[in-house]
């Protein structure tokens, strides 16, 4: 047999590393329709309509899929002043979402309301540093959880930005805020204890170092502090994330950092890479709405 025969009949016969696409948004504050057609820099995109059907296209496409969002689902048009979350909690049901982060805007009507909508959820809400075991959130919330997909054994745990000063006390009564980094650390020993071989930060502590005090953990910030995270899906600074950021992480490897905007306008998606070194990411984000 040829020397270069061989070589060909042997690379084809090698199987690609499976691959997990994970699908994101965050920060989609209310924004049910496409933006308006006013001469803005997002007119005509977004919609929850034109974001199904790009999912579904994904969906069909690929053998595994994980949706997931970063919070502040909530907040930014009337159907949540008249409706309270229920719409958004309908149309991410609908989209398939399986997870969610609790960012500081799903608090704007209080907890009790919050609750209501987290009741009509078909996906799991997450936040790692608040402790809502006092509160009618208590239910509806988790700290960590984990998702089997294909060979993927996918750990799941959040964050969320300091209440103080963003979130009226009145407004999470019975919720505390917990150190972001330890509640981190202790959520992913957790997950690597279960065996989960993708770690995954749905964070709304926000994006960029710059921006805030010295002791503030941003997104950025997480790998130098926490073993173990592959992946850190933002929100919370509306961030366009177009290539991911990826950075040496403590104990060895790396974390990859996305955030996607705001207002639904980019469906983010990642491709996850089972390897025997580890996790490989890339990153290809899709307009919503564009022509």
């Amino acid at each position: 047999m040829p020397l270069c025969f061989a070589a060909l009949q042997g690379a084809m016969a090698r199987p690609s590393p499976p691959r997990l696409t994970i699908l994101h948004t965050n920060d989609t504050h209310s924004r049910i329709d496409p933006f308006p057609m006013d001469g803005g820099r997002m007119q005509g995109l977004g919609g929850v309509a034109r974001r199904k059907a790009m999912i579904d296209r994904i969906r069909n496409e690929n053998e595994f899929v994980l949706t997931l969002d970063s919070g502040d689902v909530f907040q930014g048009t009337p159907y949540y002043n008249l409706y309270e979350g229920k719409v958004e909690v309908e149309a991410m049901n609908r989209m398939g979402y399986e997870f969610c982060a609790i960012g500081n805007h799903e608090f704007d009507t209080g907890v009790d309301s919050l609750a209501a909508a987290m009741k009509l959820s078909q996906f799991q809400w997450l936040s790692s540093n608040l402790d809502c075991s006092a509160s009618s959130l208590a239910p509806y919330v988790k700290p960590w959880a984990i998702k089997e997909v294909g060979p993927f054994r996918v750990g799941l745990f959040s964050l969320i930005c300091p209440l103080q000063g963003m979130v009226n006390p009145t407004m999470h009564e019975g919720v505390v805020y917990l150190d972001p980094v330890e509640s981190a650390r202790a959520a992913v020993s957790a997950l690597r204890a279960e065996g989960c071989n993708a770690i995954v930060c749905l964070s709304h502590v926000g994006y960029g170092a710059e921006r805030f005090a010295d002791d503030y953990l941003s997104d950025d910030k997480v790998p130098a502090l926490v073993e173990g995270v592959d992946l850190i899906l933002g929100g919370h600074t509306h961030t366009f994330i177009d290539e991911l950021d990826t950075r040496p992480r403590k104990g060895g490897g790396v974390s990859s950092i996305s955030q996607q905007g705001w207002g639904g306008v980019r469906l983010g998606r990642i491709s996850l890479e089972l390897k025997p070194s580890g996790i490989a990411a890339s990153q290809s984000p899709e307009i919503v709405g564009a022509a």
